[in-house]
């Protein structure tokens, strides 16, 4: 089947992905999270959200109360005609893990070629399906590479994202998985396949100034958000996320600053209380909003804590949109 260059924008509500990392149709991206985030939770908001024909959730390894989560949100939102779930738990054997990735990227193919359909995959978590490798390889006496993963570990990653695709037809199939971390450590053999096979990362971390779990704008990345922003989005989509994430450089700065005893200026200071803001306001993960409101944030921003000249933004985009 010939595939298309991805160009359609994929919504899921949250901005730290649409603002800063806009997905697109039959991309394939990773969450990158330790075990305590709740990953979970944001798959489950961003099934319900994004704007997709259907949703096929692949799950690995879920304990009982997740898939008991998942089930109950999806149930109380009345999704259930949208959604389609493969369930491996806890308490299955590990070797089953191994099927579900398939068993969903085949259902995905059906809907995505036959039926012509946006298809987004969520897979959780591919962690746990690497380790059912390793234990069945290690059973079948295979020698073990880096990180006791079986050497095939590219390989049987490869075979499952490389499934994403945007038809020339229309239909598509988007994948967002899950990889968790140990202790952050992102040169794990898992993560680091990971990270050579796919189209960019999404981390989640938890800020300590507001307490909430964001989505990382400095770690993650999406490599095809060019396609679409300022395109499929609003002309000023990429001046108003790149200056976001600037202005938030220079808040992580100016703590740093402060953290070593360093006096803050009037504008350190002014960067601090918008990057307090701008996490409470767009970057946490129970942010549900439009992209188009995502901007005017961005804006209110700018206005409340600078001065249009420190904002670097074109003139025009400056007339048209800045809030007095």
């Amino acid at each position: 089947m010939r595939r298309k260059q991805p160009s359609e924008l994929i919504a899921t509500g949250i901005a730290g992905i649409d603002l800063n990392n806009t997905l697109v149709t039959g991309q394939k991206i990773p969450f990158f999270a330790d075990p305590d985030q709740p990953y979970n939770q944001v798959l489950a908001d961003v099934a319900l959200r994004a704007e997709a024909d259907k949703i096929i959730l692949g799950g690995m390894g879920l304990s009982n109360d997740d898939y008991l989560y998942f089930k109950n949100v999806f149930t109380n939102a009345g999704a259930l005609d949208k959604i389609i779930c493969f369930i491996n738990t806890t308490e299955d054997p590990p070797v089953e893990r191994l099927l579900v990735p398939d068993m969903s990227l085949a259902a995905a193919e059906y809907f995505a070629d036959d039926k012509k359909q946006k298809v987004l995959v969520l897979l959780t978590d591919m962690t746990l399906y690497a380790d059912a490798l390793a234990i069945v390889s290690n059973k079948m006496d295979q020698i073990p590479s880096k990180d006791s993963m079986p050497g095939s570990l590219y390989s049987d990653l490869a075979k499952i994202y490389e499934k994403a695709v945007q038809f020339p037809h229309g239909g598509s199939i988007t994948i967002i998985a899950v990889t968790t971390l140990n202790e952050g450590d992102i040169t794990h053999a898992i993560p680091d396949n990971t990270g050579y096979i796919t189209e960019g990362q999404l981390f989640l971390r938890r800020d300590t100034d507001i307490g909430k779990v964001i989505v990382d704008p400095f770690r993650s990345l999406s490599r095809l958000k060019q396609i679409v922003i300022g395109k499929k989005t609003r002309a000023d989509h990429p001046q108003v996320m790149n200056t976001l994430v600037r202005l938030f450089s220079d808040a992580a700065n100016a703590k740093t600053k402060q953290e070593n005893g360093f006096d803050l200026t009037e504008y350190d200071q002014r960067c601090i209380s918008f990057a307090r803001d701008y996490s409470m306001k767009l970057l946490a993960i129970d942010i549900n909003i439009k992209v188009q409101e995502m901007l005017d944030t961005g804006w209110q921003l700018f206005s409340k804590y600078f001065k249009k000249h420190e904002v670097g933004i074109k003139e025009d985009f400056i007339k048209k949109y800045w809030k007095d």
